[in-house]
């Protein structure tokens, strides 16, 4: 869906948008009309400014993610791939749009095994073998054409010109590049792009990237067709395929994006649309929710909330784990696990006063109203999940809202840059379980399984909130935490979101972040029984939006991680 209207003084006028001088930095905004909540100021910057010429939510959303393709290349692109959650205020509809890559035609169950024994993981994500095929241009264009009201040319405007003009290397990107030394090394492209003299680009410098400048032009210019064929499709294939891997123009040109429905769930009078398979995110998000709904939160100490917290986490993910895959190879017993009785069984595991070890799955299957004789799969073990996501969220002046998560997978990627044209490949086919019997387990056109967690939530019908977080596996206790903390614990949307972060995901120790071992929050906690991993680092970085009663609209961006973040309306509260 595009309009022909006056595209070139669109454009132009988007760029001098995009050159004002901009207002200092905030990680929380108020006002009317639309907004946005990024991890770049450039990104947020870019959204406003689609708005501002007429564009809606999906449009804006688009334009911010392709700036966080420049400002954020680590963590997401048009190498990658992700999923988008839609609100269509007229039609008052929530869809979804799985750009989530697959798995190469070449791809077997034992494609990371060799001699029986699982090969080294560091070793495949650096390696064309861990590339699938990307989804994120497909997914932009179904969602434009679909639901938005520009252009490519229009809404890739503001990436272009970040991407001509350079912006200014962050401590944090600074930091991402020095940590993917070693991995961008390996490969020239890469090097030359994000490293100077073997070391990584210098916090303060001015970062420009002509090539992937050069491949949002020819998007523009050429459509979605450009990337999946021709020559753009066989430089990622030879880019792959040179170094390990085995991607053909065919896997290429036969990508599809999937309109899926939601997962709709409800926890004290929100009525929440998530993500379906492949992304297990809304499942185990609406589950671990359907657990602490027994509990009055409210009036129990903030300890004894968290623990339960911990508890319903560590539930979720058993499930997850045992029963969550593709939906198009694998029959999930989605049903029974989002089934309100299901989760009263799996709630009287939990002892409110003793932490738990590691939880067995449960038996969804009798919640299914299912006459088949289903498998019951064995619950296996936590694999490692890229942690290096991005998140945004969106809404236009006429209530349409995007929720978007989408990614490279590990910082960095695969590490490849495509030659000449300037973008990150992923390395998500190390989603994937490396060996079975698992739901999964690599196969050919099989999407891994994701934890990508975008989420909108009503009351009443109306919009309420918007949240989601980068982050592998703990994006789903991000925002399961974010929303236990703002409905269950009272607090500010900027507080739930900048709250101490505890994930815990059914393993030996709960993940947390530097500084909170030692905490007064951490003891009170450990009195039952709850520990705390050793190594510590940041966890997720998320953004939301919250619709107020009076009409205006709260964007929330991190205060502290990642560098802050970025919120902004498009006319400010007074």
């Amino acid at each position: 869906m595009t309009t022909t209207l006056s595209r070139t003084v669109l454009v132009s006028s988007i760029l001098i948008a995009l050159a004002l001088p901009a207002t200092a930095k905030t990680s929380v905004a108020t006002g009317t009309g639309g907004a946005v909540a990024t991890i770049s100021e450039p990104a947020s910057q870019a959204a406003i400014a689609i708005l501002n010429q007429g564009g809606n939510a999906v449009d804006a959303a688009v334009a911010a993610a392709a700036t966080l393709g420049v400002t954020d290349p680590f963590s997401c692109g048009i190498g990658g791939g992700g999923f988008m959650v839609i609100y269509l205020a007229k039609e008052k509809r929530v869809i979804t749009v799985d750009h989530r890559e697959t798995a190469p035609a070449s791809f077997t169950p034992t494609v990371f095994l060799k001699d029986g024994k699982e090969l080294d993981f560091e070793a495949v994500v650096a390696s064309g073998r861990s590339v699938g095929v990307p989804g994120t241009v497909r997914g932009w264009h179904e969602a434009l054409d679909r639901y938005g009201s520009m252009s490519f040319k229009q809404v890739l405007a503001p990436a272009i010109n970040v991407a001509t003009q350079g912006f200014k290397v962050s401590e944090n990107f600074a930091h991402l590049a020095q940590g993917n030394e070693s991995k961008f090394a390996k490969f020239p492209a890469t090097a030359a792009l994000y490293l100077r003299n073997g070391k990584a680009i210098p916090a303060g410098s001015t970062l420009r990237n002509p090539d992937l400048a050069k491949a949002y032009r020819e998007l523009a210019a050429g459509g979605v067709k450009v990337f999946y064929t021709g020559k753009m499709a066989r430089a990622i294939a030879d880019a792959v395929n040179n170094n390990g891997g085995s991607i053909t123009l065919a896997d290429l040109s036969n990508y599809e994006a999937r309109l899926r429905q939601p997962v709709r769930s409800t926890y004290r009078g929100y009525d929440l649309y998530g993500m379906p398979l492949p992304s297990s995110g809304g499942v185990a998000v609406a589950e671990a929710l359907n657990i602490l709904e027994g509990y009055d939160l409210k009036s129990l100490p903030r300890a004894k909330a968290e623990h339960l917290y911990l508890e319903a986490s560590r539930l979720a993910f058993a499930d997850r784990n045992a029963y969550l895959a593709d939906p198009e190879f694998v029959d999930a017993p989605v049903a029974g696990l989002l089934s309100k009785d299901y989760a009263a069984r799996r709630r009287e595991l939990i002892n409110p006063a003793q932490a738990s070890v590691q939880a067995p799955a449960g038996d969804p299957y009798p919640f299914q109203n299912d006459v088949s004789v289903p498998l019951r799969p064995n619950a296996n073990k936590l694999i490692a999940e890229g942690a290096h996501t991005t998140h945004l969220t969106v809404s236009d002046k006429d209530g349409n809202i995007v929720s978007y998560t989408y990614t490279i997978e590990s910082w960095g990627g695969s590490g490849i840059v495509v030659p000449g044209y300037g973008f990150l490949l992923n390395n998500e086919m190390t989603d994937f379980d490396f060996s079975g019997p698992a739901p999964n387990v690599p196969e050919a056109g099989k999407r891994p399984r994701s934890s990508m967690s975008p989420t909108i939530a009503f009351k009443d019908g109306k919009p309420a909130f918007s949240i989601g977080s980068p982050g592998g596996a703990t994006i789903i206790t991000t925002v399961l935490q974010t929303i236990f903390n703002y409905v269950d614990l009272g607090m500010s949307m900027p507080d739930a979101v900048n709250a101490p972060r505890l994930s815990e995901r059914n393993g030996m120790a709960t993940d947390v972040e530097p500084g909170f071992a030692g905490s007064a929050q951490a003891q009170a906690l450990e009195k039952t029984g709850q520990h705390w991993s050793k190594e510590t680092e940041e966890i997720g970085a998320a953004n939301a939006l919250v619709f107020n009663p009076d009409g205006t609209v709260t964007a929330v961006s991190e205060g502290h991680r990642h560098g802050v973040g970025s919120a902004l309306v498009q006319k400010s509260a007074h």
